[in-house]
């Protein structure tokens, strides 16, 4: 079976539906990842058979998770997981924020080759960011602990914002440490085709829009 074959038939079992041609286009963006990983050293993940499951796959499994217009990738590091769900959610606007300059170029230069005009490629370090209107969805994965990782995206969030936590084993000392100010929405596990490890996403919203029942 080919990679691409495989993309299409795992990529369905996560309840995305890709089309050949969209399903090449993520098997472009492994091809740009392997040939800048060569120089810039992007990912320490460097099979193409990792890269479909650690990569591509691994960013698919939140797709239903999302809510809103625009989304933000903080510590999105080589593009993962906001360059593979931009690409399947082109009606929304992805703004993937890093502070290393080398990965923020890859993700700009893999943003403009695969045609995501909804992908923003930011360099900046997220704590310092305070955008107007804030995101509605922010997303991590594995950037940092839970209360860190709160106080680091406090600027980019409103009282209505998702965060998503992508995270491996559930971490229960880190929710057990969460600020007061945010509340847990559901902690879920994510079946990644072909990954033995173990994956949880956790969401998470401001406790004044949970408690009012906005969230």
């Amino acid at each position: 079976m080919s990679l691409l074959q495989r993309l299409l038939r795992d990529a369905a079992t996560l309840g995305v539906l890709l089309s050949a041609a969209d399903g090449a286009r993520l098997c472009a963006l492994l091809d740009e990842l392997q040939r800048w990983n060569r120089a810039f050293n992007l990912t320490g993940i460097k099979n193409r058979e990792e890269m479909l499951t650690h990569h591509l796959l691994d960013s698919l499994a939140i797709h239903a998770d999302l809510v809103g217009e625009r989304i933000a990738d903080v510590g999105t590091g080589a593009g993962f997981p906001g360059l593979p769900l931009a690409l399947v959610q082109p009606a929304r606007r992805f703004t993937l924020i890093d502070s290393n300059g080398k990965k923020i170029r890859f993700v700009a230069h893999a943003a403009r080759t695969l045609g995501l005009a909804n992908v923003e490629a930011l360099h900046a370090r997220a704590e310092e960011l305070v955008p107007d209107p804030p995101f509605d969805t922010v997303m991590a994965r594995a950037c940092a602990p839970l209360p860190e990782l709160l106080s680091k995206v406090a600027g980019l969030t409103g009282p209505a914002t998702r965060v998503l936590a992508m995270k491996g084993k559930r971490p229960d000392r880190e929710l057990e440490a969460l600020p007061l100010a945010w509340r847990v929405m559901a902690v879920r596990s994510l079946s990644v085709p072909g990954l033995s490890e173990s994956r949880c996403l956790v969401t998470l919203a401001p406790a004044v829009a949970a408690a009012d029942g906005r969230a």
